[in-house]
């Protein structure tokens, strides 16, 4: 029996249950590819992550829109977000101009949004990072939880996305009149209840989440090989450096998406895990 025989063994065994993937390429940046791949965890209820894996061409201009939303209590608000994010996005007047303030603006809008449908997409939520790469040039991350960008430059790893941790957060929780605790359970959360201080949705504890996100600019040169966006069911169990070593190889993107998870799961993660490459092959081979 082979390595991926036993690997595919082990998932089974640990009762992860339907996967989802595919593969893209830009029409203008030849050299630029990208890949998804998703695998439901071991708990029993449905899959809650999200994703958009796409080029489109919008104006003049190609965007790459990538993004994770991972839900949790529901699977309805990140079906929302994977819907309607990137639309409320664009649409902003700003966004060729002050693409920071319009994807700030955006995220506001569409968190009111999803408290506003409470009665039909429920009580839950959903972290988000997402990702516009403009043109090949300019890539532009933004994220609310636990969801991760990281990118590859020269061998080294740059995460790009902030960790929203209730402990990290906990003045500003506190100020808004809600508590962390680490019960019940072993993490700090929100009210008890939220291991994450910002994300979309999740109503009865809107006074004191907030769902403003953190956005970063970085620029794509020759020395680019690689993005990677995930779920934290990855990021709980492997380091930056641990996934930008464990693709570096591997030039396929959605094959890279794949080995990551299936790296996770052999580390014991047992969350759903998503997960999206891009790859940079121009002069520098991942």
């Amino acid at each position: 029996m082979n390595g991926r025989e036993i690997l595919h063994k082990i998932i089974v065994k640990a009762g992860f249950g339907s996967s989802d993937t595919g593969k893209g390429k830009s029409k203008t940046s030849k050299h630029i590819t990208h890949g998804f791949h998703m695998v439901k965890g071991k708990s029993s209820h449905p899959m809650e992550d999200y994703v958009v894996s796409e080029f489109k061409q919008v104006k003049d201009k190609e965007l790459g829109l990538f993004a994770i939303f991972d839900g949790h209590s529901g699977h309805d608000v990140p079906s929302y977000l994977q819907s309607h994010l990137f639309d409320n996005i664009l649409k902003q007047n700003d966004f060729w101009t002050e693409t920071e303030s319009a994807i700030r603006r955006a995220y506001h809008e569409t968190d009111d949004d999803i408290l506003k449908k409470t009665s039909v997409l429920g009580r839950g939520g959903s972290t988000a990072v997402t990702a516009i790469l403009i043109g090949g040039e300019k890539l532009v991350v933004a994220n609310v939880g636990d969801s991760r960008a990281v990118i590859c430059k020269n061998g080294v790893a740059k995460q790009l996305s902030v960790d929203h941790e209730p402990s990290k957060e906990k003045r500003l929780i506190e100020s808004r009149g809600g508590f962390v605790s680490n019960l019940p359970g072993d993490v700090p959360r929100v009210d008890g209840q939220l291991a994450v201080a910002r994300a979309f949705g999740d109503k009865s504890l809107k006074l004191h989440l907030s769902s403003e996100p953190n956005v970063a600019v970085e620029m794509i040169d020759d020395d680019t090989e690689s993005i990677i966006l995930a779920s934290d069911g990855i990021w709980k169990v492997m380091t930056n450096e641990d996934a930008v070593n464990c693709i570096k190889h591997i030039k396929d993107a959605r094959s890279a998406a794949k080995h990551l998870i299936e790296e996770a799961v052999s580390r014991k993660s047992k969350d759903d895990i998503s997960c999206i490459v891009v790859k940079f092959q121009g002069e520098v081979l991942c």
